[in-house]
């Protein structure tokens, strides 16, 4: 009988979605029976299994699969699935307080977190106050989130040594998140024509932390060291960049209906977005001043939103943009010609570059 070789047989990414999904399933159950029986809220487990199992790509589980591949791992061990999951586990604390920072309304085609919680607590409370005990209990669900990242982390069954040789790495991932999403808060609303600052905030909150870390992570997990990781990080944060490119892109064109989200949020929000950036620099002066008067005002309607979408188009900048997807998904693809990546996950991360230049959600 031939001996099956790990290295060039193709990963089954849809199975390795489903067997993340059952470590969280599983891990959820047992904190849902052990909440009932401490009399502990209901809510926090419901809700978070609802939030979590209500859509969702899961690129940071399969990234940090493929990244322990990428190290010459061997199989999917059930450790290194279980640190996968905590990946996603901190990534829905991430997305709660994301949306409760950007007073969003929709998250995959539902009412937010926040939005939920306000709407099934507001039997005999004012709107304001049901509206406020769902921010707040929003906020502890992701917090609890966050606890629980770490608890399927340091659960996972990892020996000490590898468990040493991770931890930087999710400390590393969380600090950078942070900074992210302070750069974003910071700049929402005074956009600038500064491309450079845009691409800084994207690089930050999105391209590390949702393909440049996993990937390192995983590789770690198999015993990678810096070389190995920094031959990752030519790949991730080009195609990172592109990831973030394109959520600017669909926050202002893409289709509700698709995404899941609202594309008012970003232009009433004045989000600092290379898109815009782009825009103010092409402008022309009035152009410029129509585009300052109304980016940013909270009370936007899709009429004045159609107004910024033209102007966007006049100056160049969704093409300028496209244009940049796809540069930054040929840098990454070919980072990928190194006689360093075993074949299966060298098409796994090709496959993945070449969806992201095209996505719709």
């Amino acid at each position: 009988m031939p001996t099956l070789d790990l290295a060039t047989t193709p990963l089954d990414l849809p199975a390795l979605r489903d067997r993340v999904d059952a470590v969280l399933s599983a891990f959820l159950e047992k904190k849902a029976r052990a909440a009932a029986e401490d009399g502990h809220p209901a809510v926090v487990t419901a809700f978070l299994r609802d939030f979590l199992f209500s859509g969702g790509k899961r690129l940071r589980p399969l990234l940090c699969v493929i990244g322990w591949h990428a190290a010459g791992g061997h199989g999917t061990p059930a450790p290194t699935l279980r640190v996968a999951a905590s990946l996603e586990m901190f990534h829905a604390f991430a997305l709660v307080h994301d949306d409760l920072m950007d007073g969003s309304d929709t998250r995959r085609g539902r009412p937010t977190l926040h939005r939920a919680l306000a709407a099934r607590h507001r039997a005999g409370r004012s709107g304001a106050s049901a509206a406020r005990l769902g921010t707040n209990t929003a906020l502890l669900i992701g917090d609890a989130a966050l606890v629980w990242s770490d608890e399927l982390l340091h659960t996972a069954g990892l020996r000490p040594g590898r468990l040493a040789h991770v931890l930087p790495l999710i400390d590393a991932m969380r600090t950078e998140v942070m900074y992210g999403q302070c750069l974003d808060l910071l700049a929402t609303g005074r956009p600038t024509a500064s491309t450079a600052r845009a691409l800084a905030i994207g690089r930050c909150k999105t391209a590390k932390y949702t393909v440049e870390r996993p990937l390192h992570i995983g590789a770690a997990l198999a015993g990678a060291g810096p070389d190995l990781r920094a031959l990752l990080s030519d790949y991730a944060l080009p195609l990172g960049d592109a990831f973030q490119l394109r959520d600017d892109l669909l926050g202002v064109y893409g289709d509700p209906a698709v995404t899941g989200k609202s594309r008012l949020d970003d232009l009433r929000d004045g989000k600092h977005t290379t898109l815009v950036a782009l825009a103010l620099a092409r402008a022309d002066p009035t152009q410029r001043r129509t585009l300052r008067a109304l980016l940013g005002d909270p009370g936007l309607d899709e009429r004045g939103a159609g107004r910024i979408r033209r102007l966007l188009a006049e100056t160049g900048a969704p093409a300028a943009v496209e244009e940049l997807i796809r540069s930054r998904c040929a840098q990454a693809e070919r980072a990928l010609d190194h006689d360093a990546f075993p074949p299966a996950a060298r098409t796994a991360l090709r496959e993945l570059a070449r969806e992201a230049a095209v996505r719709t959600a």
